[in-house]
């Protein structure tokens, strides 16, 4: 059985992202929590993960859509980056 979901659909590579909308989808949260250090973009960019603040990934994040980590889902008021289709399936269970 499958949950009947209504979802908005945004597509980041051709309306990215703008650095306040990426601030507030992060709620507070550590910017390293949306970014994605395995893409080959930001490998591509010889910089070390532990050197980078929070302003600096939120930059890096509004520049590079391919530096965020997808897909990004918000249900309700929380905000997950990343999730699988087996988290998610999970997430709306509850």
């Amino acid at each position: 059985m499958q949950n009947k979901v209504q979802f908005s659909e945004r597509d980041i590579f051709k309306q990215p992202l703008e650095r306040d909308e990426i601030v507030s989808l992060l709620e507070g949260k550590a910017a390293a929590q949306m970014f994605s250090f395995k893409s080959p973009s930001f490998k591509a960019l010889n910089l070390k993960p532990e050197a980078l603040h929070d302003q600096e990934l939120i930059d890096l994040m509004a520049g590079e859509p391919r530096l965020i980590r997808r897909p990004v889902v918000k249900i309700g008021r929380k905000v997950h980056f990343g999730a699988d289709a087996k988290t998610l399936a999970e997430i709306l269970k509850k």
